[in-house]
């Protein structure tokens, strides 16, 4: 185990989801048990350039384990895409003499630390912090939980109203690349219709299905789309579903960015910690360019190069599941 490492920086990139602070929590006071010294980082990547740096203490993460958002704030930093904002991010780091970065956030982050390494050699292991679980090389992503069940609890709500007034719901959530969010809280809602990205959707199966529940006096309907649907998302629904309705009560309802925000979950809360301590633990042991995740319940180690979005096949078990029990 090596101790070259003595000043770590951490920062939080990109959107931001429910369990960053409790992952911010574990990486401090991970590192100040190990008699290192951790700077926080405001605003990601364009602090770093900017030298908004400051010594963390434990004090300094005390009762936010179950706060939304993040205390060290997020940004997306166009400069640091150019030569000359990672020059002016390494010469911060260097008056601040770390030696090392934790980094909180999604690919886009992680590849902006790979390139970053590549001029400067400067270490650098990443948490995946993003609500819509769209990275290679783990089950899980800190937010993902909270945000499923912040999905579930208004599309619950809304079932409610839509039984009272036999209304048709268009229910938009976060996924612009990914419909894990959709898949997931569409199946524990009983939605009707499930509509992801990585599934090319027939808007005439779509609208059949709906004349059906129509001709069976079924009165409700819950469609949930994901935001990246090649359709268009709710908008475009609402669009082709009156236009074959026009009798029909539809209403939509975008959840938007409700879902980035809340208390965490207590499975987020235990993943940020365990992936927070393992992030500090292997930069003791001289694990660099690497994002530390969740597989098959074990820690697991990616190279930030295989890391990038991806499309995970839905099962089609699972798609004919939602179509038998919503029958």
């Amino acid at each position: 185990m090596s101790n070259n490492i003595r000043r770590i920086g951490l920062l939080t990139s990109g959107g931001d989801s429910p369990g960053m602070n409790a992952a911010i929590r574990a990486v401090v006071r991970t590192a100040i048990y190990h008699d290192m010294e951790v700077y926080g980082i405001l605003r990601g990547y364009q602090g770093m350039i900017e030298g908004d740096i400051f010594r963390m203490q434990t004090t300094d993460v005390s009762n936010i384990i179950q706060r939304g958002g993040t205390i060290l704030k997020t940004a997306r930093s166009k400069a640091f895409a150019t030569p000359e904002g990672m020059a002016r991010a390494y010469e911060q780091l260097q008056k601040h003499d770390i030696g090392g970065l934790a980094l909180i956030g999604g690919d886009g982050t992680f590849r902006g630390a790979a390139e970053f390494f590549r001029r400067y050699s400067i270490p650098a292991v990443g948490m995946p912090g993003t609500i819509d679980k769209d990275l290679a090389g783990t089950d899980l992503t800190i937010g993902f939980d909270t945000a499923v069940n912040t999905a579930v609890e208004a599309i619950d709500k809304i079932r409610d109203t839509a039984e009272a007034h036999d209304r048709l719901f268009i229910v938009e959530v976060m996924g612009r690349d990914s419909g894990y969010i959709a898949l997931n809280s569409g199946i524990a809602c009983g939605a009707e219709d499930i509509l992801i990205p990585e599934v090319i959707t027939d808007a005439e199966d779509v609208l059949c299905r709906i004349d059906f529940d129509e001709r069976r006096k079924k009165t409700v309907h819950i469609l949930v789309v994901a935001e990246g649907d090649d359709m268009g998302g709710a908008d475009k629904f609402y669009e082709l579903i009156t236009r074959r309705f026009p009798g029909l009560d539809v209403r939509t309802c975008i959840l938007g960015h409700i879902q980035r925000g809340g208390s965490p979950t207590y499975a987020d809360r235990v993943l940020a910690s365990r992936l927070g301590y393992a992030a500090v633990m292997a930069l003791r042991e001289n694990k660099t360019q690497i994002m530390v995740g969740i597989r098959n319940g074990e820690l697991a180690y990616t190279p930030f190069e295989e890391v990038g979005k991806r499309h995970m096949p839905i099962s089609k078990d699972m798609l004919q599941m939602i179509h038998v029990l919503s029958s």
